[in-house]
């Protein structure tokens, strides 16, 4: 930092310790302005200029130093100058400090943030460009951040400083009108009888719907606007296009064709998606001929002895096609023309908000909903191209069992096909890079799938990093990886038949014509949209993969819902997706399954929770079938039963968690769940347990101690006490004797 910033750093800091120090915060307010009001407004009728200079200094002044009390200022113009006088100062002292806020920023933060985060700030920079005035408005229009962060982050970009005058100077005109007007009310306020006169109630009634016009006022502004860069149909031929037929897809249409709204959905390929045909269904059907095979290798421990099982892959191959062809049927077009939805086959691009060409034909549309799902990421590995790689997508056409198997990536998609094979007879081998399995997962979690898969004679490379393949002749391959084993490398070369890559899941954003309309993507690849799922242009809207962040099939469902009702009603009403009890299952042995939140993610947001455990060893169900391996593990508000997540490690886990996701969801607390009713012996008790140890765990102390004592009392006092403890004792010799002569007879 140059001498110059220390020394406007120097100055900043010395005016905000002197605005504190001095009590100068305690003199705005409301009280002290009103006692001192009359002589105020003489001051001003005698010297205008003066008084009117000074309170546009001091407001200036707490702007650019982000100092509180902004609003209150507001207030008291009205009070003080009247409405338009008052207005007139606020408006251009808001401004003003607004600008030499961000000015500040600029000058002290905006160089070493560059260097630091160029990449970050290059594409924000880009977006203020494009969007940067009309964003900067509605932010000023609507105040969904206060105005002193927004000062201080717009300050950081690139864009102009008279840009950014004039419009914070227009976006904060009708607020400080509502507030400026409400402070003259409160100015001539004589009495409590005059708190309800209808001036003031409609000043604070114009506070309070400030937001909700705003923000119907902003919605007009970006139709007319879109409206404006482009040539908008006179009609639509339907409500809604929806792009992709995957699981959100499906979901979104559905829905349009529900609610009665004309809609076409529009696939490329095959209905039903990832899902359907290379992911949830097949690897499911695989997952269950696998854990066939280990039955029977575990058959002996029950008394049932089978040998070592037989594996027909092309008939385990011909159980996973089967399962995709007999739901195949519930995803069909045939089955969604009949719900109503237009279903057209080929590829969809954008020609501009409401026009969609598909092949020859162009529809036109109110609505847009981008559901085009992700693939596979394949990394860029030297050598990689020089072999055929197998990922979730292309692995169903295998016909014949990899002898070796190397697996890239230990997320749940690598360590439920690693698992599976391993169980159907490869020898396999994961690699990931980082030091445990399941990476979202708590530590005591991913030990518990790690000692599950090694259980299952994978073998494991953790803290490994994939450098490169080695493409070898007649299929000898190999894999060079670094292991990191307590800070030391070492490079080892894993040799594999097949190389399963199980990474990561990339967005399908290109080939739409979303990056010429100015729809652009994160940093991950996936499009950029809002809470309510709609992009930078307003009848443009995507849910599922394409979005994320979690690519799971209920999440993209859950995600078409928000995206099809705000399109088609987000007028009256919009509604911003939660994921706070989004479920989730990795389908291993054990299952891990889990809602909201887990330790690791508590404690990265600062969340502060209790951890209430049960192991299932303890539980009569698993003890009968011989599986006590793992635990339920739930997160609580600390001293009370509110639940903030549950994890559950186990046979089972997935059908389990189904109980914690609807407790959340409906905010039903341990102690409702301890009062239901479980079948016995089930798994589900399971849950019920872990409410029961919680419950231990915050038992009333004193009150049990009062009702010890009124038991006592009950019984008769002390003295009853005593003789209830001379009486025991002597049943206890009398049985230890019976005992004794007992065994002296056997003997």
């Amino acid at each position: 930092m140059t001498r110059k910033k220390w020394i406007l750093l120097a100055v900043i800091a010395l005016a905000v310790v002197a605005f504190f120090a001095t009590g100068a915060n305690d003199a705005f307010t409301l009280e002290a302005i009103k006692s001192q009001q009359a002589q105020f407004q003489q001051r001003f009728h005698d010297d205008p200029w003066t008084v009117a200079g000074g309170f546009f200094a001091i407001y200036v002044l707490m702007a650019a130093l982000s100092l509180p009390g902004a609003g209150l200022l507001t207030l008291l113009a009205g009070a003080l100058f009247g409405f338009w006088a008052g207005l007139l100062l606020v408006s251009f002292a808001s401004s003003l400090g607004a600008t030499l806020a961000a000015l500040i920023a600029r000058t002290l933060l905006r160089q070493s943030l560059e260097a630091r985060f160029s990449r970050q700030l290059s594409r924000i920079n880009a977006g203020i460009d494009r969007e940067g005035p009309f964003y900067l408005f509605t932010l000023r229009l609507i105040p969904i951040f206060p105005f002193f962060v927004i000062n201080l982050v717009v300050g950081l970009t690139r864009m102009r400083l008279p840009t950014f005058y004039w419009v914070s100077q227009l976006g904060m005109l009708p607020g400080t009108a509502v507030f400026v007007n409400a402070g003259r009310e409160l100015g001539d306020l004589d009495s409590l009888s005059g708190i309800l006169s209808p001036g003031l109630v409609l000043s604070f009634v114009l506070i309070g719907l400030f937001p909700w016009l705003a923000k119907a006022l902003v919605g007009v502004l970006k139709r007319r606007r879109l409206a404006s860069a482009y040539q908008r149909p006179a009609r639509f031929d339907r409500d809604i296009v929806v792009i992709g037929a995957g699981s959100a897809g499906l979901v979104a249409s559905y829905i349009a064709a529900a609610v009665k709204a004309k809609v076409t959905l529009v696939e490329r390929h095959r209905m039903g998606g990832d899902c359907l045909n290379t992911g949830c269904v097949p690897s499911k059907a695989l997952i269950r001929a696998a854990r066939a095979a280990e039955d029977i290798r575990r058959a002996p421990a029950y008394g049932v002895s089978a040998g070592e099982p037989q594996v027909d892959f092309a008939a385990v191959m011909g159980h996973v096609h089967g399962a995709i062809a007999e739901v195949e049927p519930h995803d069909s077009p045939e089955r969604y023309r009949g719900l109503g939805v237009d279903v057209v086959e080929g590829e969809a691009r954008l020609l501009d908000p409401w026009r969609v060409q598909v092949g020859e034909q162009v529809l036109t549309t109110r609505h847009v909903i981008i559901a085009s799902g992700a693939r596979p990421r394949v990394p860029p590995l030297p050598g990689i191209d020089d072999i055929e790689v197998l990922t979730s997508d292309n692995l169903w056409q295998l016909t014949s069992l990899p002898k070796r198997l190397v697996v890239l990536g230990g997320g749940p998609i690598g360590s439920e096909l690693g698992q599976s094979f391993a169980r159907l007879g490869s020898q396999v081998s994961l690699v990931e890079m980082g030091p445990q399995l399941l990476p979202r997962e708590d530590l005591d979690v991913a030990r518990e799938a790690a000692a599950g898969l090694e259980a299952s004679g994978v073998h494991l490379y953790l803290s490994t990093r994939a450098l490169k393949v080695l493409a070898g002749d007649n299929g000898e391959h190999r894999l060079e990886v670094e292991i990191n084993d307590g800070g030391e490398t070492r490079i080892e070369h894993l040799a594999f038949d097949q190389l399963l890559v199980a990474v990561g899941r990339q967005a399908n954003v290109e080939g739409l014509g979303l990056e010429a309309l100015g729809v652009g993507t994160r940093d991950n690849g996936t499009l950029d949209v809002d809470g309510g799922l709609q992009s930078i242009l307003p009848n443009v809207w995507a849910c599922g993969d394409v979005v994320g962040p979690f690519q799971l099939t209920h999440a993209s469902a859950h995600q078409a819902w928000h995206a099809t009702v705000n399109a088609l009603f987000g007028e009256f009403k919009r509604f911003t997706v939660s994921y706070k009890a989004l479920p989730a299952v990795t389908f291993c042995d054990p299952e891990v399954a889990r809602v909201g939140l887990n330790e690791r993610e508590a404690e990265e947001q600062g969340v502060a929770f209790e951890v209430t455990r049960y192991e299932l060893s303890e539980l009569d169900r698993a003890i009968a079938e011989g599986d006590t391996t793992g635990f339920v593990k739930v997160l609580t508000v600390p001293g009370k039963d509110r639940i903030l997540g549950a994890t559950i490690v186990g046979a089972g886990a997935g059908e389990m968690l189904a109980e914690f996701t609807l407790a959340m969801t409906r905010g039903i607390g341990l102690n409702k769940l301890l009062g239901t009713i479980h079948p016995y012996p089930t798994h589900s008790e399971a849950v019920k347990a872990a409410a029961g140890v919680w419950k231990n765990a915050h038992k009333p102390e004193r009150v049990l101690g009062y009702l010890e004592r009124y038991f006592r009392w009950r019984r008769g006092g002390a003295e009853a006490d005593q003789a209830a403890s001379s009486g025991e004792a002597d049943a206890v010799t009398k049985s230890d004797g019976a005992t004794r002569a007992a065994n002296d007879t056997a003997a």
